[in-house]
């Protein structure tokens, strides 16, 4: 089995900590620039007469991140990005250009459109200083939903993402035509968490943050520390949630209110869902609706505690001191006990009262599939702290394809977390979504388009997916994204049908 040995891993993290180090360098020179009193809201960017085109450059920037000064990256200057918006049948034009000092490229995350030349192609790479224009054209029958772009470029992907480059695209359609969904008042939350060393930088993982997933203490919706939300007395809130962040998971609680799940990564439901709570993995999406009818004051947007596992580093207790994931606290669990505030919803003015929908959107049965597949997924460390993250035992080469698959067909894919230590493995499949079918033999109550679904430590999960429209290479990876970096991806070719 391929493995990452320990002088590969050290100069790896040599490597994370080195680039880091000259990000902040980079962000440094821009000391001089004036500095933003606060994070701007993202601009929106709407297509019009079938076209959405816009230029993105990548940079290092200055803002305010929970009253401090922060030196991260971003898409034109903002954190999180500026907001898109298409409609099915449009054609797509983004100018990039890479103001980095690292390479860099767009992932479309969750857009069903070709994977191969300027579109969602992960194995792109634009240099520092390059520019390169994106050009796709998203399906006529292309659901509507919360989708999300962010940086793929091997080996700097939970860096680059975990220093604020993330931002929401939008794909308008059919749940948005819904009366109800209409008449609710709609917010966009973008979750991220960052970790800041004294000077107001990215903070260097140390190893374990790196094996875990790194995680940050200050945790923010759309660049802000605990901003408020209103709902009218009578009214329904639509809160399209993205947790963009590289490791965390959000574990969400509104006080006193239920959630009304009416749509997940890949669109809509077939009718809305009550929901206590609900768990966003890194990667996942969900849209939800808030009833007003309790009685009028603030409630607390709460993120649970989750253990996503990992304590035992493979049952041999924690390694070195003890540090915290960024060196500042956090063991390698999640060191969480308490719950914590995101944001806050007041109750504002009052309407007529809103229903809930009924119905949203069907989702269709897929046929049983001729073929099915086992993934592994796994972190393997051997005498000597040998270690690869890997699929079927193997850690990701680019120039190597995993899977074949057969355009025009379905398969079931069984993903099997065989990690010894117990890690969360949430699944990421790049161009074509899929539906759950099943938990540890157990069918799944809802069925669902999906993108990325979680594999907790242990389980056994089944998804269906049916290879539609576009032909070429593509990947499947842990969206975790340290563990991407040190080789949980796979390569996937879309071949012609026979």
């Amino acid at each position: 089995m391929p493995k990452i040995n320990r002088r590969q891993f050290l100069f790896l993290s040599a490597a994370g900590a080195v680039t880091a180090s000259v990000a902040s360098s980079a962000l440094g020179q821009n000391n001089r620039n004036p500095f933003k009193s606060q994070v701007s809201l993202p601009k929106l960017h709407t297509s019009n007469h079938g076209s959405l085109e816009l230029d993105l450059e990548a940079s290092s920037h200055p803002v305010s991140l929970g009253g401090k000064r922060a030196y991260l990256f971003s898409y034109n200057g903002q954190v999180p990005a500026p907001r898109l918006e298409a409609r099915p049948g449009d054609a797509v034009r983004i100018h990039f250009t890479n103001n980095l000092t690292q390479p860099t490229n767009l992932h479309y995350h969750g857009l069903h459109v070709t994977p191969t030349g300027n579109a969602d192609n992960p194995f792109l790479e634009i240099p520092p200083g390059e520019s390169l224009t994106y050009k796709f054209t998203i399906p006529k029958n292309h659901r509507s939903g919360t989708y999300w772009y962010h940086p793929h470029h091997h080996g700097y992907v939970a860096e680059q993402v975990f220093g604020g480059l993330a931002g929401l695209f939008i794909i308008r359609g059919e749940l948005d035509e819904i009366p109800e969904i209409q008449a609710a008042k709609e917010e966009f939350l973008v979750l991220q968490d960052f970790a800041l060393d004294g000077s107001g930088r990215i903070q260097s993982p140390n190893h374990m943050a790196i094996m875990m997933g790194r995680e940050g203490q200050i945790l923010t919706v759309n660049g802000q520390v605990n901003p408020k939300y209103a709902i009218p007395s009578g009214g329904l809130l639509r809160l399209r949630l993205l947790n963009a962040s590289p490791s965390r998971f959000y574990r969400l609680s509104l006080e006193n209110h239920p959630f009304y799940l009416i749509a997940t990564d890949g669109g809509a439901l077939g009718n809305p869902v009550e929901r206590e709570e609900l768990l966003l993995a890194p990667g996942e999406r969900a849209e939800l609706l808030v009833r007003g009818e309790r009685e009028p004051k603030q409630y607390r947007l709460l993120n649970l505690p989750y253990d996503r596992g990992g304590m035992g580093m493979m049952g041999g207790g924690m390694m070195g001191d003890g540090m915290g994931m960024m060196g500042s606290g956090q063991m390698m669990r999640s060191s969480q006990t308490n719950p914590q505030v995101l944001a806050t919803l007041t109750y504002r003015g009052s309407v007529s009262t809103l229903p809930l929908p009924q119905k949203l959107i069907p989702v269709e049965t897929l046929p049983e599939p001729r073929t099915v597949r086992r993934f592994e997924l796994s972190m393997a460390m051997a005498p000597g702290m040998g270690m690869a993250f890997t699929f079927n035992g193997t850690a990701f080469d680019p120039k190597r394809v995993n899977t074949q698959v057969r355009l025009n067909t379905v398969e079931d894919w069984e993903l099997v977390n065989v990690d010894p230590d117990r890690m969360d493995h949430p699944f990421h499949l790049h161009v074509n979504s899929f539906q759950v079918i099943s938990r540890n033999g157990e069918p799944e109550p809802d069925r669902a388009w999906k993108d990325t679904v979680l594999v907790r430590g242990g389980e056994t999960v089944r998804i269906r997916v049916p290879f539609r429209d576009f032909l070429g290479k593509t990947v499947y990876h842990c969206h975790i994204l340290d563990h991407e970096d040190l080789g949980m991806m796979g390569v996937l070719d879309i071949q012609a049908p026979t």
